[in-house]
């Protein structure tokens, strides 16, 4: 099991590191217990916070309403709720990205 991934009731946290304004959205891979993503968004009014959300809703081909910020908002540390999906399930669709 992946050090980023933590199961919650149905639901699933998922630590992130993420760096703003890449030139191009991307999973770079696991630094400490996060997982390290690349946005294109820069950090302002937060329009990185709903590209990380909209990002892993495509990446794991789930909606955009089942993915949420838990915490982080104005940080580069962030925590991602995944709402009714299983750990196992999260890191079999993440496993090809990283």
């Amino acid at each position: 099991m992946y050090p980023f991934l933590h199961p919650s009731g149905d639901d699933v946290l998922v630590d992130l590191f993420v760096q703003p304004r890449a030139s191009r959205n991307e999973i770079i891979g696991i630094q400490g217990n996060e997982l390290k993503i690349r946005l294109t968004s820069p950090p302002v009014e937060g329009a990185a916070n709903k590209l990380c959300c909209e990002f892993f809703a495509k990446l794991l081909g789930v909606s955009k309403g089942s993915v949420r910020l838990a915490s982080g908002e104005k940080s580069r540390h962030k925590r991602l709720l995944l709402e009714s999906i299983a750990v196992a399930e999260v890191a079999e669709r993440l496993t090809p990205h990283l």
